[in-house]
């Protein structure tokens, strides 16, 4: 299904509940730099045993449009909302990883009654005030650039799990790298989405969220400075920052199971994911 941004198609897909839910809530989830909606791995089918969950393409990958760039959060945030209308949703709950949850602070931001519970994982207000990318990130997309395409590929995915996970299953950098190449992203949509997430700042526009928030944050991200989840959790109103210990910026891939669960708990979905 597509919805229409000012004649950019946003593509999108609705799932679940399986199980029989009265009257459902619905979750829309907005992914980060480089990852189209097949990028989430299981998560979306766990939440999906108890919510609606509604999946999209950000502009510039997967089914989405490739308008030109570059983009900003504000405009990506207006493809979540010409989802939402699409879906028929006037409210939802909104969850964004790394650049998603740029743009879901956006949404909450800026469409404020469109927004019921906000869960923000791995990701940073942006702005001076926020905490820079780690050197060790720094250092590896300098060097990308004379790798070989998927050597490159692979090691930004591997520097983007903690180790620990990695050693437990050496087989996750291959599923996530498959998943990647199956949804090649055009490098000029790339780009433009690149340049959404360094020049986003939420800045004191953070104080005017009302939705309850969910901050959730690997203390081994390496790619997005977890001291940021704190940041955005003192700048949000009503907002609780929750650790992950021992994961890294992609913690729905090293224990979907246990992201899954702290978001339903947050939304107050009584019946908890099985472990």
């Amino acid at each position: 299904m597509y919805a229409d941004n000012d004649g950019v198609r946003i593509a999108w897909e609705l799932r679940g509940p399986v199980e029989p839910v009265e009257d459902p809530a619905t979750i829309v989830l907005g992914h980060g730099l480089g990852y189209a909606r097949a990028g989430w791995g299981v998560l979306p089918d766990l939440l999906a045993r108890h919510l609606r969950v509604v999946l999209l393409d950000n502009r510039g990958i997967g089914e989405s449009d490739v308008p030109g760039g570059p983009y900003t959060a504000a405009t990506m945030a207006g493809d979540v909302v010409a989802v939402l209308d699409a879906a028929g949703l006037r409210r939802a709950h909104v969850l964004g990883s790394s650049l998603g949850g740029m743009v879901a602070q956006e949404v909450a931001i800026t469409h404020p009654d469109r927004v019921d519970r906000l869960v923000l994982l791995s990701t940073t207000p942006g702005g001076r005030d926020a905490h820079p990318m780690p050197q060790r990130t720094v250092d590896l997309l300098t060097r990308m650039p004379g790798m070989e395409p998927l050597d490159a590929l692979r090691a930004a995915v591997a520097n983007a799990l903690a180790p620990g996970h990695v050693e437990r299953d050496p087989e996750l950098v291959d599923r996530i790298v498959d998943v990647r190449l199956a949804d090649p992203q055009d490098p000029a949509g790339w780009q433009a989405q690149a340049h959404a997430g360094t020049t986003y700042d939420g800045g004191d526009r953070l104080e005017v969220v009302a939705a309850p928030t969910l901050v959730l944050h690997g203390d081994a991200d390496v790619v997005v400075d977890p001291a940021n989840g704190e940041l955005l959790a003192k700048r949000i109103p009503d907002a609780r920052l929750e650790v992950l210990a021992g994961h890294g910026h992609l913690p729905f891939w090293e224990d979907p199971a246990a992201v899954a669960g702290r978001v339903l708990a947050f939304l107050g979905v009584p019946t908890a994911v099985d472990r």
